[in-house]
């Protein structure tokens, strides 16, 4: 069975088809989040405070840190900050880290202050990406996320995208990185723009757990990119994307109906024995507002709901705020 071991200086998570479903919390990043990139770069930390804290206590499992506040000399600016801010999340919870950056020499200088077993994000199939980060990730004996595009940039055949990884795989053997240390991205595409998108995550999904046999993990969120409520659809692609056979994702916590949707996961996979962390979590619970009550509160006439989402990124690597 393929397990991913990633850890914090005191604590060890397995992400496996056997284990929980891993929850990689996204909140840490200032892409598409002006006021925290701002905060990031004059020094000030109190938002990145607010968000480990607040993911940890929602139920993340890890924590993804990003401190790409500027596409302007990133190679000069984001390696040391990246390092402070790597350093603060540490210092305050101990859930392993996911070390995310474009920039080598911020990955690299990620990788010297990380306690522990983080978890890199990312290498893509590009050559110059697998010639600079694959032998950072052999030297420091880490786990790394291999994002499924390549120089031709992202397809929308599967089939190709399915190689892709699999170049990623054999390249990383090629340097003596097992495959269990490899959590592919297969690349989640808006439902909204592709009406396929679904489908075809879930038959990508598939094959690498029976073929490449690797753990998998995707940016969540970018399923419901441009469509209203788009916590609704997260949350019903998430027991969907599990039971696909999806192994982690990189997603917000904060959001109850989602994590609720993996917590009830967990329980029908067989990942939560004896259904102890959802009675945990749920013994107390007290049931929303009836229906009856939500509708007479609701504009009469109202048809689905007012068209919500934040314009992120677009395309494939768009995340909810």
């Amino acid at each position: 069975m393929t397990r991913t071991i990633v850890a914090s200086a005191t604590r060890e998570i397995i992400i496996g088809f056997d284990q929980p479903f891993c929850v990689i919390g996204e909140r840490i990043n200032p892409t598409g989040r002006k006021k925290l990139a701002a905060e990031m770069i004059v020094g000030n930390f109190e938002t990145v405070i607010k968000d480990a804290l607040e993911q940890v206590a929602a139920g993340a499992t890890m924590l993804d840190v990003n401190a790409g506040v500027t596409s302007v000399n990133p190679n000069e600016t984001e390696p040391g900050l990246l390092v402070q801010t790597l350093e603060i999340v540490q210092g305050l919870v101990d859930v392993p880290l996911s070390i995310d950056s474009s920039v080598t020499a911020a990955i690299e200088a990620g990788l010297r202050v990380a306690k522990g077993r983080p978890l890199v994000n990312s290498v893509t199939g590009e050559e110059e990406k697998l010639e600079a980060i694959l032998p950072l990730v052999k030297k420091y004996d880490v786990p790394v996320v291999a994002i499924s595009n390549d120089e031709t940039g992202i397809s929308m055949d599967p089939d190709v995208r399915f190689a892709v990884a699999k170049k990623i795989v054999e390249r990383a053997m090629d340097h003596g990185i097992k495959p269990h240390d490899i959590v592919v991205d297969p690349l989640v595409m808006p439902i909204g723009a592709l009406g396929d998108a679904g489908r075809q995550v879930f038959a990508l999904l598939h094959r690498l757990r029976n073929e490449l046999k690797v753990n998998t993990t995707c940016g969540l969120s970018n399923i419901s990119f441009g469509l209203p409520h788009r916590h609704g659809i997260n949350a019903g692609f998430i027991p969907m994307v599990i039971g696909a056979g999806m192994t982690s994702a990189i997603m917000n916590p904060c959001r109850p109906q989602e994590m609720e949707a993996v917590r009830a996961a967990n329980v029908l996979n067989g990942t939560d024995p004896n259904c102890g962390n959802w009675i945990m979590t749920y013994r107390d619970h007290k049931p929303a507002e009836g229906g009856a009550a939500a509708a007479a509160a609701s504009p009469a006439g109202a048809g689905g709901g007012r068209r919500g989402g934040r314009a992120g990124r677009a395309g494939a690597n768009a995340r909810a705020e």
